[in-house]
């Protein structure tokens, strides 16, 4: 958990905008659940203002600057609990040029008077009825925690150290914290308002003038704030043992579904002589980007290590596609053991040991695909053939992106079909944010700029650890996005649903795209609605689009898009949803035919997505598909979002939301990225493999090996 990540200049040019105190307070009422004091908001205005003065003025203005930072990755339970350092300034050794981080505890305190003689560790403070303990003993245990075995810099040869700093008294003032007896330690030094000099001397000496971000970036990494993305896990992991680090409410949540399977499901080496029919269910929920899908696929690799028959099921089409395909290439058990909702019309017998249902939310009224035979048709609810499919059932949901009228799956919904079995759903929520950069405040304004919460909006505030902007045209928008693609990164362009979508023409490979999105001049395809490549094998089908190093050459929408995400998006808003008087006006669309090409065209600006057009479908209901589906796309970057929108009157809004960006340095291209934050993307593997057997399998087959032949 962190506030904040700004380098000393940055901070300085937020305050100067009176932006800064407005952000760490919203931020703060969020994770601790309280507002923050007048007392805090007094500290970050005086205190964290003048440390960064001070770094300007020996120098070090790129020393990044991290506010209110806990000092472990593990959550306390009570969020008002949590114990966050006021600052940790994070840069280079300029002897050594390690990772060099001061952990700092700021004061306003303008005197202090011992309250025993005989020690230093209590001292009294006017105005403050309680004695307070000297900083530097905060400071020893931060110290500890930050480097310790379960620390974010746990593992790393890093320069560490920390000070108090009291800009308000002299050090007379405060004799006490300067004693012979105060606690000593690379944590205790201590300055004054008439030390300062002292106090630039030391800054010029911890840190060098430049490499900041990367130190930054290598705390961020171990805070869980910059994750492995979910296809590069899976790859290393070669789709057995995932590499994800689940971290509190995650961990708690695969603790208790794993803990329950044991005594629902016994040893899978020792199956039970009589019928076991006992069952459980468990309803997980939690917003993009908070790791339902790292904790599914976690549990997946678990329950598969001990043997359990197990499956992974998704509504989603990109998901799957880009996990068989990417991840899976060449490996069929592999593919196999990911499946759709609609894969259960006839349940497995026996049935499996566990369904875990991602994006549950996806789950439809009834099971009907007009190229399946009748008797592949479903004849009872979706979710009354996925909970019998399996003996323990795992759903994943967020409420906040369904995006087709017939999407139906709800908590209730699921808690209803379960208890009607006699099933009591476990149930847990995740908070905790790691998607768009770790950025909660960046997914809230996003939530606020749709209209999908009543919070009160305000102008963007970079925080460091997410980026936005708003391109001036199409041809803007997908330069920046090219040239992220190009030079590593990777990055789509995604749009609303806002111009017809012609399917390939011609035939065999050499089919080719129509450049159905046009704006003004700039013409794109959408991506292929193709199972198979076109263009000669330059365009690929739409399963892989999003992971394809060729899909950058066409636009993605939320069907292609969701589940998935990206470093860098760019997100073309067209006229589904519009600004009009303050408030969202959302709009259907009609086409003409183009009499020179006979392909459809727009004739009333709007939506053309064919769910959407359902004359029964309510506007309310339209509107909701249309907020969601945008949620969808703009919350798909890890590190920055590009917004286009092509109606003037909107585009005006995004511009006026996003606000003044122009922050030194927080551009995160992938030249102004350092090497530590460069993590290039792992491609398809190539070729057949097979997965290694489950660990028990390993195991048996080991002590199989080591009997004698005779």
């Amino acid at each position: 958990m962190l506030l904040l990540r700004l380098s000393a200049q940055d901070l300085l040019s937020l305050n100067s905008r009176r932006r800064m105190v407005p952000h760490l307070a919203a931020r703060w009422k969020h994770f601790r659940q309280t507002d923050a004091s007048l007392s805090e908001r007094t500290a970050w205005a005086e205190s964290l203002v003048e440390l960064a003065k001070d770094l300007i003025e020996a120098g070090r203005g790129n020393v990044e600057m991290i506010v209110e930072c806990a000092p472990t990755v593990d959550e306390a339970e009570n969020p008002r609990d949590q114990r966050l350092i006021d600052v940790v300034l994070a840069g280079h050794h300029p002897e050594t040029y390690r990772p060099s981080f001061q952990l700092v505890e700021l004061k306003r305190w303008s005197t202090v008077t011992r309250v025993e003689q005989a020690t230093a560790e209590l001292v009294h403070v006017p105005g403050i009825f309680e004695p307070k303990r000297h900083p530097a003993l905060q400071l020893r245990e931060y110290f500890e925690l930050f480097t310790g075995d379960k620390g974010p810099l746990a593992g790393h040869l890093i320069e560490c150290g920390g000070f108090t700093y009291l800009h308000n008294a002299t050090e007379e003032s405060v004799r006490p914290l300067l004693a012979a007896e105060a606690p000593m330690g690379p944590y205790a030094r201590t300055y004054t308002k008439d030390r300062r000099d002292r106090l630039l001397s030391d800054l010029r000496t911890h840190f060098a003038e430049a490499g900041a971000d990367s130190a930054a970036e290598l705390l961020l990494k171990g805070m869980n704030l910059r994750n492995t993305p979910l296809l590069d896990a899976m790859i290393k992991s070669r789709g057995e043992d995932t590499v994800f680090q689940l971290r509190g409410k995650q961990k708690e949540v695969a603790e208790d579904v794993l803990g329950r399977a044991s005594l629902i499901l016994g040893d899978p080496d020792q199956p039970s002589l009589m019928a076991d029919d006992r069952r459980a269910v468990f309803i997980i929920t939690g917003g993009a980007g908070t790791g339902k899908s790292a904790v599914g696929l976690e549990l997946k690799a678990e329950f598969e290590a001990e043997g359990r028959t197990v499956k992974y099921a998704s509504g989603s089409r990109a998901f799957n596609g880009a996990l068989q395909e990417h991840v899976g290439y060449g490996d069929k058990e592999f593919k196999e053991s990911f499946a759709y909702f609609s894969n259960f019309v006839t349940p497995p017998e026996p049935p499996l040991d566990v369904l875990i249902c991602d994006e549950a939310h996806r789950l439809r009224d009834r099971t009907t695909n007009r190229y399946l035979p009748a008797e592949q048709q479903g004849t009872k609810p979706q979710v009354d053939e996925l909970l019998d499919a399996s003996r323990l059932t795992v759903f994943f949901l967020d409420g906040s992106q369904t995006v087709r009228p017939n999407e139906v799956g709800t908590v209730d919904l699921i808690e209803n079909a379960a208890k009607g079995r006699g099933i009591v759903p476990a149930r847990h929520e995740l908070t905790d944010q790691y998607r768009c950069g770790g950025s909660d405040a960046y997914v809230h304004w996003v939530r606020s700029v749709l209209g999908l919460t009543e919070e009160a909006l305000g102008p963007w505030t970079p925080d460091g650890l997410m980026h936005v902007e708003v391109a001036d045209s199409p041809e803007e928008l997908e330069r920046i996005i090219r040239t992220e693609a190009e030079a590593g990164a990777s990055a789509r362009m995604v749009a609303g649903f806002c111009w017809p979508w012609t399917k390939p023409q011609g035939k065999g490979t050499k089919r080719w795209l129509e450049a159905d999105v046009r704006i003004g001049d700039w013409h794109r395809p959408w991506n292929a609605d193709s199972t198979s490549w076109c263009e000669n094998g330059t365009v690929p089908p739409s399963r892989i689009w999003s992971v394809d190093p060729a899909g950058i050459n066409q636009i993605g929408c939320v069907y292609t898009a969701q589940g998935l995400e990206w470093d860098w998006c760019g997100v073309i808003m067209g006229e589904d949803m519009v600004r009009r008087d303050g408030h969202w006006v959302f709009r259907r669309g009609k086409t003409r035919k183009d009499p020179e090409t006979g392909a459809k065209r727009v004739a009333v600006p709007g939506s053309f997505d064919p769910r959407l057009r359902w004359k029964s479908l309510s506007e309310e209901d339209f509107a909701r598909c249309v907020r969601h589906a945008y949620h969808v796309l703009m919350t798909r970057a890890s590190r920055a979002t590009v917004l286009y929108s092509t109606d003037e009157e909107t585009q005006a809004y995004l511009k006026a939301v996003v606000g003044d960006v122009h922050i030194h340095g927080l551009r995160p291209t992938w030249d102004n990225l350092p090497a530590v934050a460069r993590v290039s993307h792992l491609p398809r593997p190539k070729g057949k493999r097979k997965r290694q057997r489950s660990r028990k399998k390993k195991q048996n087959q080991s002590l199989a090996d080591q009997r004698p032949l005779f």
